[in-house]
């Protein structure tokens, strides 16, 4: 057996308050996190994303919310609510490259999250994997044009793919 067949078996053979735990580590929303452990048994890894994906367009604006609370803010250390070493690793992971922002840039995101916050009344997320701070920050300034309805669903668009990375993580893909 793969090593990603296993962990798909082991996904679907948790029990709930076990699958729960697993699969809050990919999106810090209790529905959708819920919807997914109803969803097993998952008969292939693109079952699971396929689920993913339609469950998290089902969401209401507050469980993409609460499922924005549980990554840090771009540049920053740690999440609003307290999260799993897994899902605070991939957070370090998805951020690395903005660590070797220099002071200025760094400085930019923080006043621009700060900016964004204000305007949109939570921070911005952005799927960071492989995006330079520099990157971010002009991403963070184009979307602050945005109209608030538009902005809200541009930053699920975004925590869709997150969540897509990180279960392929959990299934070692």
């Amino acid at each position: 057996m793969s090593a990603n067949r296993a962990a798909l078996e082991r996904l679907n053979r948790l029990r709930r308050e076990e699958a729960v735990a697993e699969l809050l580590k990919c999106c810090g929303s209790q529905k959708w996190t819920a919807s997914m452990v109803d969803a097993r048994p998952f008969q292939s890894e693109q079952h699971v994303f396929d689920s993913a994906e339609q469950i998290f367009k089902g969401l209401a604006q507050r469980d993409w919310l609460e499922a924005f609370r549980h990554h840090p803010k771009i540049g920053g250390q740690k999440a609003a609510v307290e999260v799993s070493a897994d899902a605070q690793r991939w957070s370090e992971q998805e951020q690395a490259r903005s660590a070797d922002a220099g002071a200025q840039v760094r400085a930019g995101l923080e006043r621009a999250n700060a900016q964004y916050e204000s305007r949109f009344g939570y921070f911005f997320i952005v799927c960071a994997s492989g995006k330079s701070a520099e990157e971010m920050l002009a991403i963070l300034k184009s979307r602050m044009a945005n109209q608030p309805e538009k902005e809200l669903e541009a930053a699920a668009g975004e925590q869709a793919k997150i969540t897509q990375l990180r279960l392929k993580r959990m299934l070692d893909l």
